[in-house]
């Protein structure tokens, strides 16, 4: 006969297996010696698409609380019991139910089929009420290819489980945080499902009170500053995995097999010890921009502003004509008998004048303003010219000439 025990765990098994769910269907059978006051139509549409939020018990009364009323009451008299498949409620004789029973039993009275709905349905086994078996949990791990402190902190794989806490029981059970869980071995697997249970009890034990947590604990350092974080005397180091800021403690949280030669720098900024050396030809254009940017001074007129771009163009031109190698002017006999100039850069008084005057060299195209000095090569190259012709005859430009 179920007492106030027996019905106390019917209770409890329906918080920890249907909380949250919409109830998707539901049968009333044609009792009314159990189904009192209410026909089995009204019962079964006042339930219809009803989440569970909780269930009450008071004395051997047990009722559900859903989202909105009315609520379903239940009182188990002599032979009452509550069924849920694939959950053994108590040890009671009543409520046991066998893989290969009828399901539902035709002897039901009312029959609930709820269902989860998200986020509730989206979620993995809580890690306090309904925590894996070792095996499961070492299976689950040997199939996930991603870093350890990622897989605990995904609630669709282990729900409950935060930063703080897959830090403290990742430190407690020796793992890296970047571990990959396939490669973690059993012993390790099982020293961490461990962690896990007593790390939430113990929590639990004080009321969920951090200061009151073990001394030991990585949790009490978890918001220091990085080289003042300590603990047992060994120094805190902190990463990102997952997303989210990992410490852990290097000398005791190695990462073990084909991954401890890899960088664990995962989110830390790292700073260049030396800057990257690039060769370039002498003379290039490459070359020339390299050393112009490194220049402490580069090409900056007065008050350290920058030169204009005509002015820059006129520079670079003057430069490079210097570097050239120095033409001469040749005088030649023509078929005449007249003296030829054979030049290319030498340029008439005319042209000289010309306030606008455009000019090429070492292929840029730049402009002269009136007064403005010509680069030193072409005027000697002028010069030169000028005494070549004896002041005969001058050359203008390519096949033209004036007396």
């Amino acid at each position: 006969m179920p007492e106030l025990p027996e019905v106390e765990a019917a209770r409890r098994a329906i918080e920890d297996h249907c909380l949250g769910r919409v109830i998707k269907r539901c049968v009333v059978a044609e009792d009314p010696k159990v189904i009192d006051g209410v026909p089995p139509s009204e019962f079964e549409s006042s339930l219809l698409g009803k989440t569970i939020i909780s269930a009450r018990r008071k004395g051997k009364n047990l009722w559900l609380e859903l989202d909105s009323p009315p609520f379903p009451s239940f009182q188990f008299g002599m032979a009452g019991a509550i069924y849920i498949k694939g959950v053994a409620v108590t040890q009671y004789r009543r409520s046991a139910v066998n893989s290969s029973d009828e399901w539902p039993s035709k002897y039901s009275k009312v029959f609930i089929e709820p269902v989860s709905v998200p986020p509730v349905s989206e979620l993995g086994p809580d890690a306090l009420l309904e925590p894996m078996q070792l095996d499961e949990f070492v299976d689950s791990l040997s199939k996930k290819k991603i870093a350890i402190k990622s897989l605990l902190l995904d609630q669709s794989f282990l729900s409950g489980i935060g930063n703080w806490i897959a830090d403290e029981v990742l430190y407690q059970s020796r793992i890296h945080p970047m571990q990959i869980a396939s490669t973690i071995s059993k012993e390790s697997c099982k020293c961490l499902h461990d962690c896990i249970k007593e790390v939430i009890s113990k929590a639990l034990d004080v009321g969920a009170d951090s200061s009151q947590f073990s001394e030991n604990w990585i949790f009490h350092s978890h918001e220091k500053k990085p080289g003042k974080a300590f603990v047992d005397g060994k120094k805190i180091e902190f990463i990102t995995v997952g997303g989210r800021t990992s410490a852990y403690v290097p000398e005791l949280q190695k990462l073990i097999g084909t991954q401890s030669g890899k960088a664990i720098q995962s989110g830390q900024k790292r700073k260049a010890d030396s800057k990257t050396d690039v060769k370039l030809e002498p003379g290039s254009a490459y070359e020339e921009n390299a050393e112009n940017t490194n220049s402490k001074e580069g090409h900056k007129g007065r008050r350290g502003t920058k030169q204009p771009a005509t002015k820059r163009r006129i520079k670079d031109v003057e430069e490079a004509d210097e570097d050239q190698p120095k033409k001469t002017a040749k005088a030649v006999t023509s078929d005449t008998g007249n003296t030829k100039n054979d030049f290319i850069e030498a340029e008439s008084e005319d042209e000289q004048e010309n306030e606008d005057e455009e000019y090429i060299g070492k292929g840029k195209l730049g402009k002269r303003s009136r007064g403005a000095k010509k680069p030193p090569a072409k005027k000697k190259m002028r010069n030169e010219n000028d005494e070549a012709s004896q002041g005969k005859r001058k050359k203008v430009g390519r096949g033209k000439s004036r007396k």
